[in-house]
């Protein structure tokens, strides 16, 4: 499949889409200038919103000529957000601990212990800046282990010794190429551990282990945790297509939920897929992976499937009676693919490796095969209804190639599982 480039994008060098910022609103407002410091015009403005380090929600603005003033930003936060923001400001504004604040540090004070794991290969730039983010954690973690997949130089290993100077970060090598072997080597390193997974190309919140473990000790049945995933730079309309598809959070909003057998009657564990977090930023308690058989060596990055290994591994978390909570105060930030072509290419991945998913999960599990056939008109209202929450966010610029490509790949998917699964065994084999 050969990705067409837009013409959206032969101007891209005169403008700024949109710029990042993350705004506190117990403190002042920035303003929000129409040039970017390089000379580019700034189109639009994205912010996270928080208020006591509490995050709120995301709001878009259009940025005029003549800027944004601090009181247009609050005007715009106040219009979508003011519900949220109000009544937390005029709580604290009497005095005393905002209660946010305070349900953070009681969790604190018996919250366990948490390791981190990144799985990494041949990117030493953004694993540093990863590392950079989880060394400054507020809720330090326990450890930060490094899993270098497949490498070829010793950058990687280079950069977590760099990093282990400055805190307790880990090294370990797994020699077998694809993101799954990489989770069970590190699953297998982590036996009895509280593990919480990121990825190289994001940085952690300060706050983000904090809310984890928040979420942990207010949650003591929860088996998985999953946060909040938002964009760390829109500087490409590749970036803002992106989130346009639902970035990775895919919609999921500002509100906490949890999901397990209590919530069968509204959202089956099979699909739709919003309830389950992302890879990016989960994290499970100890034995949980094991009870579900490990990641799928046939799925994830490195294979033809190209991901949701992290997806299987959710739904056989819920279809084994366990509980998923959705903590979207545990934020982390994201580089998207800055290009047209790497865009093209994770929507492909996308579609294929949804499919490879169900195909995985029913060779594993014959009989829910007549439950997925049943779904499967809800499924295509969701590709293709003009309400759905895949199609409903897209503004008119968006590339309905991307859209095609996806399903090309959904359509890939099942062909792309099973070679996966030939090549996954003829690996192990080799290994031993």
């Amino acid at each position: 499949m050969t990705a067409t480039v837009p013409p959206q994008l032969d101007a891209e060098s005169d403008v700024l889409p949109a710029v990042v910022l993350d705004l506190e609103m117990s403190g002042a407002l920035p303003p929000v200038g129409a040039i970017a410091p390089d000379g580019r015009r700034v189109q639009q403005a994205w912010a996270l919103v928080r208020v006591f380090t509490e995050p709120l929600g995301t709001i878009l603005v259009d940025v005029p000529e003549r800027g944004l003033a601090p009181g247009d930003l609050a005007a715009a936060i106040d219009a979508e957000l003011g519900h949220l923001v109000r009544p937390r400001l005029a709580a604290a504004a009497g005095g005393g601990e905002p209660a946010f604040l305070a349900g953070r540090r009681a969790a604190l004070a018996a919250a366990p212990d948490i390791t981190v794991v990144v799985c990494t290969r041949e990117r030493p730039g953004a694993l540093a800046r990863c590392l950079d983010s989880l060394l400054t954690q507020v809720y330090p973690p326990a450890r930060i282990l490094v899993v270098d997949n497949a490498p070829v130089t010793d950058a990687t290993a280079e950069v977590a010794r760099s990093a282990a100077r400055r805190g307790p970060v880990d090294y370990l090598r797994e020699p077998t190429a694809g993101l799954s072997f990489a989770r069970n080597t590190a699953e297998a390193a982590t036996r009895g551990e509280i593990v919480a997974w990121i990825d190289d190309d994001e940085l952690a919140d300060r706050y983000w282990l904090a809310e984890v473990a928040r979420a942990l000790v207010e949650n003591p049945d929860a088996d998985v945790v999953s946060g909040v995933i938002v964009p760390a730079e829109l500087e490409t309309r590749a970036q803002i297509w992106f989130e346009q598809f639902g970035g990775h959070s895919k919609g999921r909003g500002f509100t906490p939920d949890t999901f397990g057998p209590h919530t069968a009657h509204r959202q089956s564990p099979l699909y739709p897929l919003p309830p389950f977090g992302t890879g990016a930023n989960m994290t499970f308690r100890p034995g949980v992976i094991a009870r579900i058989g490990g990641w799928d060596n046939a799925l994830g990055a490195g294979t033809p499937a190209m991901g949701s290994e992290d997806t299987l591994a959710f739904t056989k978390v819920l279809l084994a009676g366990g509980t998923i909570v959705y903590q979207p105060t545990a934020v982390t930030h994201h580089y998207h693919r800055r290009d047209f072509a790497g865009l093209h290419k994770q929507m492909v991945g996308y579609g294929t490796g949804l499919t490879a998913a169900y195909t995985s999960l029913v060779l594993g599990r014959p009989g829910l095969l007549w439950p997925l056939i049943k779904l499967a008109p809800t499924a295509l209202r969701d590709l293709t209804g003009s309400d759905s929450l895949r199609v409903s966010t897209l503004q008119d610029d968006f590339p309905r190639d991307l859209l095609t490509a996806n399903r090309r790949g959904m359509i890939a998917g099942p062909g792309a599982y099973l070679r996966g699964r030939r090549a996954a065994r003829a690996k192990l084999r080799a290994s031993r």
